[in-house]
């Protein structure tokens, strides 16, 4: 359950107030920032992508009727950002023959890198954004398939995949 102050600073921001929105936005950032940079795997990219999350939280801010948690309103549209950002990105890269290349010959990483995030900053794209999207953020694979526009059964193939590959790199480490 929200607070009653959490809920205050939504209706001023809702009408438009930006301190309002500025201290959503400070008690939120982190999350949505954690839930960028899983699925991007880059931190400039995660800061762009949460920057662009919380103007469409601004912009959508009118809308929310209360049907649901805030806090999981904006999860929901950090992770569709995040997604958005994650397909422009995928799109650009496969206009780039020597990216796919390094990505899926990329090596387990060293031993002192045992930390489960830089694991799963190793992942192939896809495989890990299923990995972040099933087994961090709790999605279910029909929604993972319509996130990514893949096949559910792509779904979970992409996360039996990024699964084995980390059980294969924690067991060399």
């Amino acid at each position: 359950m929200e607070t009653i102050e959490l809920q205050g600073f939504i209706e001023r921001a809702q009408r438009g107030e930006q301190s309002a929105f500025f201290h959503i936005y400070q008690q939120f950032k982190g999350k949505v920032f954690a839930i960028c940079y899983r699925l991007l795997s880059d931190r400039q990219q995660a800061e762009d992508a949460c920057q662009e999350a919380f103007v469409r939280v601004w912009q959508q801010m009118p809308l929310f009727r209360g049907d649901s948690l805030f806090s999981t309103w904006l999860h929901t549209i950090a992770t569709r950002t995040a997604v958005d950002y994650w397909r422009k990105l995928k799109m650009a890269r496969m206009c780039d023959d020597d990216s796919e290349l390094e990505l899926w010959a990329s090596e387990p990483p060293p031993v002192d890198q045992r930390d489960l995030e830089n694991l799963i900053a190793r992942l192939p794209e896809q495989a890990r954004a299923v990995f972040v999207l099933f087994a961090l953020e709790g999605h279910s694979h029909q929604d993972i398939a319509e996130l990514l526009g893949i096949a559910e059964g792509s779904s979970k193939a992409q996360y039996h995949r990024a699964r084995q590959l980390l059980r294969s790199w924690l067991d060399d480490n």
